[in-house]
């Protein structure tokens, strides 16, 4: 009877924090990290991390947020929605965080979204691009939406591939191998319906999981149906795979990836393949001393390790969370939520940056193409009144 009692106050206290919309006075302000931190594709969640934890040693060297200390409590959601959930959990209720870094994949963001949504705590993905990611209802008692991102959402990303390989790059047939997961199979169906919708076909759609390693199958089914390309947006370990068993099948044509490919670990895993590689992702900042100075502080900080574009974005998140959070004053996450969403002509690492009412991020696309093992800047794109245009 006793533990019963007691678990039901403990409840109690855990509930009243969370309906009363704050994190509860300490000496530090908490902001939450989930993202995968071991596995085959931790590279990912340990850039992320490793740029939110930089700008955190920054602020705090400088003061703090008048003189209140930042804090980074880091999870690992090992890439799957179960483990992010137990993290978000953990974040939310024991640990009070302010806010939530992450998650940094999609379907980890969707499932993490609504739990943000519910219970009123502001999270800032760098890396979830799904459309459907800030598309959660507002569930929450005031009816306003937590959910912001610094990356372009997929939506976005998949129009300007359809219709840069239509219009740019002039193919009039493609291939899709992509993972059976929201981000891959998102981005595929997604530029499958602009390229068709302009005129072109995808003569061949085949499909994995993520962690498989054998992709010949896949790529004999996609050699036959003669495709002038083949359109792989999936995570770093599966498309360097799908690069060198293409290349042994002798599937002689171009590859086309996605934002996954703008992380450097693809050029370790697989440098005798990338070449002549063409994807879409992040527009390229302008030269500017804060990327620059980011650049230079992250190498210095991580062994020379180079930030990814989605490192950039989690860079990014944690100075606008700063700023979100010294104009409201207090760990109060509704006065949080509403100082992000007043974002206004934040300039980050990847340039001015603000928010749309949904929490997408006001963006175009960028396109790369690779030669070698370096990614070569095209320009940054956008589609208007049904036509690829360039902005830059």
């Amino acid at each position: 009877m006793r533990k019963a009692i007691a678990f039901l106050l403990v409840a109690f206290v855990c509930l009243a924090g969370v309906m009363a919309g704050g994190a509860g006075e300490s000496d530090t302000y908490k902001i939450g990290f989930i993202g995968p931190l071991t596995g085959d594709n931790a590279n990912y969640g340990i850039r992320c991390s490793n740029a939110a934890r930089l700008a955190i040693d920054e602020i705090n060297a400088e003061g703090g947020i008048n003189g209140k200390m930042l804090t980074l409590i880091a999870e690992d959601s090992e890439g799957t929605v179960d483990r992010a959930l137990s993290s978000y959990e953990k974040l939310a209720y024991t640990d009070n965080v302010v806010a939530i870094i992450g998650p940094v994949f999609t379907s980890p963001a969707l499932a993490v979204a609504q739990r943000c949504q519910e219970d009123g705590i502001v999270m800032i993905s760098p890396s979830a691009t799904h459309k459907d990611v800030t598309a959660q209802p507002a569930t929450n008692p005031d009816g306003l939406n937590y959910v912001f991102r610094t990356v372009p959402s997929d939506a976005l990303q998949s129009e300007v591939a359809g219709h840069y390989f239509y219009e740019v790059l002039g193919y009039r047939k493609l291939a899709s191998l992509y993972a059976m997961n929201d981000y891959s199979q998102g981005l595929a169906v997604g530029m499958k319906e602009t390229f068709e919708a302009l005129g072109g076909e995808v003569v061949a759609e085949e499909t994995c999981m993520v962690g498989d390693k054998d992709f010949r199958t896949q790529l004999t089914n996609i050699r036959e149906a003669g495709p002038e390309a083949v359109y792989i947006p999936n995570y770093t370990v599966e498309d360097a795979l799908i690069l060198e068993q293409a290349s042994q099948l002798g599937v002689n044509v171009p590859f086309l990836s996605s934002d996954g490919f703008s992380d450097p670990e693809i050029y370790n895993l697989a440098p005798d393949f990338t070449d002549g590689v063409v994807y879409v992702g992040p527009a390229q900042a302008e030269a500017s001393t804060v990327l620059a100075d980011f650049q230079a502080a992250y190498a210095a900080a991580y062994n020379g390790d180079s930030p990814d574009s989605f490192a950039t974005n989690s860079y990014d998140a944690t100075y606008i969370l700063r700023d979100a959070i010294e104009r409201a004053g207090s760990d109060d996450r509704t006065a949080i939520r509403n100082e992000v969403a007043a974002t206004d002509d934040f300039q980050g690492a990847n340039g001015i940056m603000n928010f749309a009412a949904n929490g997408d991020l006001v963006a175009s696309q960028g396109v790369y193409d690779v030669e070698g093992t370096t990614p070569v800047y095209v320009g940054s794109f956008q589609v208007v009144d049904g036509h690829i245009v360039q902005v830059d």
